[in-house]
């Protein structure tokens, strides 16, 4: 059985954590909020409060920091997202990635789909399992459906690091971790990152830890 707290309405969830102020508490994994598929935006929040709590989530998202948000990481089921990233990464893993600055974005019941078979692996973190990133095989390229914070359409194809962002994001919302797709040999302590990993691409950690990797691999990941 919940808690009142959780068996409020949502929109008198967030208006509990916005009263707080500052970088919302990001929810760790073991949560059972980051395991359930969250609910479709269809007016909760009122415009005025969906404004302030996407906000909150640019805030949490940069205090973190990290690249990207999802509602459930901040314990409220709604299939809202943000991302943004300035991408100041050299010039070697900005092309291994292809990871190219993206403005700040609010995405509302998000969903993808691969645009071709492509598929890259990087190291990969998140906000919501602190301390450690494991390699993932993810879409080279992916097609975003979703809406924006206005009620507008968005139909767009992501290709590179900005794709990789997309899926894990949408994955947040559908109850899943980077972790359920990673490669479980290639998980690394953030020091073991640092030490050992820490190159453009993760083939010598495959090589010494005895993972495979696709055809096109990537580089070392950033917590999304």
């Amino acid at each position: 059985m919940g808690t009142p707290s959780d068996r409020a309405p949502l929109a008198e969830r967030v208006e509990e954590l916005l009263a707080v102020g500052g970088p919302l508490p990001i929810v760790a994994a073991g949560d059972p909020v980051l395991r359930r598929v969250a609910e479709p935006f269809d007016g909760q929040l009122e415009s005025s409060l969906l404004a302030r709590f996407t906000e909150a989530l640019r805030l949490t998202m940069h205090a973190a920091p990290g690249v990207g948000l999802a509602a459930p990481q901040v314990g409220v089921g709604l299939r809202i997202a943000v991302i943004e990233d300035p991408a100041p990464v050299p010039d070697e893993v900005r092309v291994a990635r292809g990871r190219v600055p993206q403005p700040f974005r609010v995405l509302v019941n998000p969903s993808y789909e691969p645009v071709g078979a492509a598929r890259a692996a990087f190291y990969e973190g998140c906000l919501s399992v602190p301390g450690w990133q494991a390699v993932v095989a993810r879409h080279a390229e992916v097609r975003l459906l979703a809406r924006d914070e206005h009620g507008r359409a968005v139909d767009e194809v992501f290709a590179g690091w900005p794709a990789r962002i997309v899926q894990h994001e949408t994955d947040h919302l559908d109850g899943m971790l980077y972790l359920d797709r990673a490669e479980p040999r290639s998980l690394a302590s953030n020091r073991a990152m640092v030490e050992l990993w820490g190159q453009a691409t993760p083939e010598r950690a495959a090589a010494a830890l005895g993972f495979g990797l696709p055809e096109s691999a990537g580089s070392a990941g950033s917590a999304v």
